[in-house]
């Protein structure tokens, strides 16, 4: 758990380091959300029905863009082979590298759409069911990100080939998180949607990481 620590810490200080990079993914996702309303219009009853959409769809979107240098900063400087042939396993090392992505990226759009929900005329009621379907749902984004950052790694069109293959395996997070937002909207329980959100990223924290660290192995050979 040292290590992971460790190299949990070394890539929150790379992207201190860099943080113009997460400052373009939150601006781009704050600046998207408040377009809408100009492109849509300043109506209350529509930007309330499509807000919870908006706001998924521009988080799934920031947290793809992000993606690109998850991996190929480190193996551009070489970093990413000494890592993977240090003593710590190479799964340990993917999990540190997404857990710190989803710091820099899932949290702080986490925390910035209860805010832009209100340009987008939600109830106030709405904000503690966002939140928590993002919390929930943006991390299992990062671990099936991993994967497509890693699968990719090294390809001549790495930005066209990651999103065809992560955004398929993204729509059932992005179904199920507007509908917990929707559900609880309406006064309806949505435990059920909240659950099967927790699902998708046990079952994604289970297998990405191997994935990941699998492709990695690969693409480094």
């Amino acid at each position: 758990m040292n290590t992971f620590f460790i190299l949990v810490g070394r890539d929150l200080r790379l992207s201190v380091r860099h943080r113009a990079d997460t400052v373009m993914v939150a601006g781009f996702f704050a600046i998207t959300v408040i377009l809408f309303p100009f492109g849509i219009g300043p109506e209350p009853g529509i930007l309330e029905r499509v807000g919870a959409g908006i706001i998924w769809v521009t988080a799934l979107l920031a947290s793809l863009l992000s993606l690109d240098h998850l991996f190929s900063d480190d193996e551009q400087d070489g970093a990413l082979d000494l890592l993977l042939t240090s003593p710590a396993a190479p799964t340990l090392v993917v999990a540190a590298k997404i857990v710190a992505h989803w710091l820099t990226t899932g949290l702080p759009l986490t925390l910035l759409a209860p805010i832009l929900g209100v340009t987008l005329q939600m109830p106030v009621g709405s904000a503690a069911p966002m939140m928590t379907a993002l919390l929930i749902g943006t991390p299992t984004l990062s671990l099936i990100g991993a994967v497509g950052a890693a699968l990719t790694l090294g390809a001549r069109r790495r930005g066209i080939l990651m999103p065809l293959v992560v955004l398929p395996l993204y729509i059932p997070i992005l179904i199920f998180g507007v509908g917990a937002i929707d559900t609880t909207s309406m006064g309806f329980d949505a435990g059920g949607l909240f659950t099967v959100l927790g699902g998708f990223l046990l079952i994604a924290a289970a297998l990405c990481p191997w994935a990941a660290a699998a492709a990695l192995k690969i693409a480094s050979e």
